[in-house]
Formats: structure tokens, sequence, C-alpha cells
């Protein structure tokens, strides 16, 4: 007797570290992102959780800021709709706006010091996550081919 098998391709330990990889960065910008939207609503509300600082080198007001932070945090959070998909272009405007949100941080660090620490910090964990992370060698070549007629 002899049986056909058919095996399914082989889930490499690459491929996990490289799926878990994306999700952890998926979620992290996520959480980034739905947090930088509170902030920006609180800068924009003027609100007493920030520091005053009238000898700031970069002069933006607190709303100004807010703005800034709203708009980072809403497209933030599309993107990490689309690194759920492991869409290749949520990969690379990931990075982007990861890096976006650490030069935002960085500026606004008289503002809310402590928190702007820890933004900067997982921000740079997305951007190493998404740069680590390696798509499977077949992925590519069966999305970027058309269907035979």
């Amino acid at each position: 007797m002899t049986t056909t098998r058919t095996t399914a391709p082989a889930h490499t330990a690459k491929q996990a570290w490289a799926t878990g990889l994306t999700a952890f960065a998926a979620v992290m910008l996520m959480i980034a992102g739905v947090l930088d939207v509170f902030r920006g609503i609180m800068g924009i509300a003027a609100d007493d959780v920030f520091v005053s600082t009238p000898r700031y080198v970069f002069r933006f007001n607190l709303t100004g800021w807010g703005w800034i932070h709203l708009i980072l945090g809403v497209l933030a959070v599309i993107v990490s709709l689309g690194l759920f998909q492991t869409a290749m272009w949520a990969r690379v405007t990931g990075v982007a706006i990861a890096a976006f949100l650490i030069l935002a941080n960085f500026l606004s660090l008289p503002y809310s010091p402590i928190w702007s620490v820890v933004t900067i910090a997982i921000s740079g964990f997305i951007i190493w996550a998404l740069c680590v992370a390696r798509r499977p060698e077949g992925a590519d070549a069966a999305t970027t081919r058309p269907p035979a007629p």
C-alpha cells in the first residue's frame, strides 16, 4: 500500500517570529495612537495636566501640540489596522508614523516629560519590530503575480 501525503508548507520559526513581531507592532501602534488621540484632546481642551513652559525654544502653544498629537494618533490607529492585515504599505507607513511620534514627543518633552519618554520608547520598539520582521518568501511571490489566464 502506498499513500500519498501532501504536506503543507513548513511554518518555520522565523515566520512565527515575523508574524509575532508584526502583531506586536500593530498592537503597540494602536495603543500609542489611542493614547496620542487622548493626549491631543487634552491639549486642545487646554487641560491643566500639562506643565506650562513659557521659555521653551519651540514656541508652539498647547492647542497646537494638541492638534499635532491628535492627527498623529488618528493616523497611527489607521495604520495599525493595516498592520493587522500584514500589508506592506502599513509596515512602511508604520515606521514613518512611529518616527513622527518620536519627533513630536521629543519636541513636547517640557509639557509632559515622563509620558513623552515612555511614548518615545514604545515608538522605538514599534520601529524595531517593523524593521526586523520579514515576510515569508512565498508571500511576496503569491501576492505580486497576476493570476494565470
